[in-house]
């Protein structure tokens, strides 16, 4: 052991020897930085002067720094991709970089990693841009404290803020994405994780999972997009304190499950959405410690869905808190709390004396007829829910929360 700590020792100290620093500014003999990357030694750094470089189709092949001093601006005119990196071991650092070219068969981005390892991406602001930050077929990567701004105005035409494809074990954490398509996008790519970040403002979706198993996102903030966040055809999502708030539309939602199994959904904020959550052929979750409050629906669940549990979760003001269009039920309710329960607990237990009903006749209607919405409020809806409750016809007999509880749940 000693002796392989004095080896990686000496290669250590071999390499910081022998790696040197490039500057590279307007007056400076090397004024682009695809100069000084073509001059430079492996595990050189290369330092960016404030400035203005217009420059685009950067090749970087080889492990480099390449840091930004006072945010240099690297201006792509509109020409095509700015950098790619197809070597490990590369560090970018403090850009400001915009104008990126559009594309629709080459889908150029501000950054792009092809089949490297072991990158960090960080510190960047993007702005006039297809797509961001475009990771595929990579791994243990980082990509933090970046800035992306875009102008997207259509869905077609537009690109993703962070994209991953076929790309395993990054970490993205604390960046910021808005008015893109998708804020984070990850397809076909592994244990990730996505922690801290804000997405807002995106036309689709704040964050979209397709054919990726084992990730988890947590801590994020979720506003204002098209949608919330889209997990499809995945496996083993872990989603954890992650606030959905704001995203309003006819069909829109915090959260969209589709064909997804095996997943934790827990500690999250699903607020002032027009659906908090949407299910549809997920099984086997588990919905534990959320807070919904003041959406439209809070969860809406359409068919297949099974074996799911939803324990000591917090259901507040919300118009409805449960949409379900089975006659089956296998899923579980309990030890939840309802701002909407009306019974008792004469035993002062915690927990109401009788079951929760948390489906309303009136939701089946409001499904069908979109325009019934203005009755929401009229004693006539009161009267055929309650009658629904007494008598259930259109909801399953055994979908109902036993032990609901009477104080909201504090954690």
């Amino acid at each position: 052991m000693k002796h392989r700590f004095i080896f990686l020792a000496v290669i250590f100290m071999t390499i910081s020897n022998y790696a040197s620093q490039i500057e590279v500014c307007n007056d400076c003999s090397i004024s682009t930085l695809q100069n000084a990357i073509l001059k430079s030694k492996d595990f050189d750094t290369i330092l960016v002067k404030k400035g203005t470089y217009k420059e685009y189709d950067i090749l970087v092949n080889k492990p480099l720094t390449i840091i930004g001093e006072n945010y240099p601006i690297i201006d792509g005119e509109l020409k095509g991709e700015i950098i790619t990196i197809i070597s490990d071991n590369v560090t970018v650092d403090g850009l400001f970089i915009i104008n990126v070219g559009t594309s629709y068969t080459e889908d150029y981005a501000a950054i792009r990693v092809r089949k490297s390892k072991h990158f960090v991406i960080k510190n960047l602001v993007l702005e006039k841009l297809f797509f961001g930050i475009y990771i595929e077929k990579s791994s243990y990567g980082k990509v933090f404290h970046n800035k992306i701004i875009g102008d997207a105005i259509e869905e077609y035409n537009s690109g993703n803020g962070i994209q991953l494809w076929y790309s395993n074990h990054i970490e993205i954490e604390h960046n910021y994405v808005e008015h893109v398509r998708d804020g984070i996008y990850l397809e076909f790519s592994d244990d990730c994780i996505i922690k801290n970040n804000v997405s807002a403002l995106n036309i689709r979706y704040g964050l979209h999972f397709m054919f990726s198993n084992d990730d988890t996102y947590q801590d994020n903030t979720f506003e204002n997009n098209g949608a919330g966040v889209a997990v499809m055809f995945s496996k083993k999502i872990k989603m954890y304190n992650n606030t959905f708030k704001e995203n309003w539309g006819t069909a829109s939602y915090g959260l969209l499950l589709k064909e997804i199994n095996d997943a934790e959904i827990e500690g999250n904020i699903f607020e002032n959405n027009t659906i908090g959550i949407n299910i549809e052929g997920s099984n086997r979750i588990t919905y534990k410690h959320n807070d919904f409050s003041n959406n439209g629906w809070a969860i809406k669940v359409k068919g297949a869905c099974y074996k799911n549990t939803f324990i000591e979760n917090n259901f507040l003001y919300n118009s409805f808190d449960i949409a379900y269009n089975s006659k089956i039920n296998d899923n579980v309710f309990d030890r939840n709390y309802w701002s909407n329960y009306t019974g008792y607990d004469l035993d002062k237990n915690g927990v109401g004396d009788v079951p929760y009903r948390p489906v309303k006749l009136f939701s089946y209607i409001v499904n069908r007829t979109p325009e019934t919405i203005i009755l929401l409020r009229s004693m006539f809806i009161d009267i055929i829910d309650f009658s629904e409750k007494v008598s259930p016809v259109f909801t399953p007999d055994n979908l109902l929360d036993n032990n609901p509880l009477t104080k909201r749940i504090v954690w």
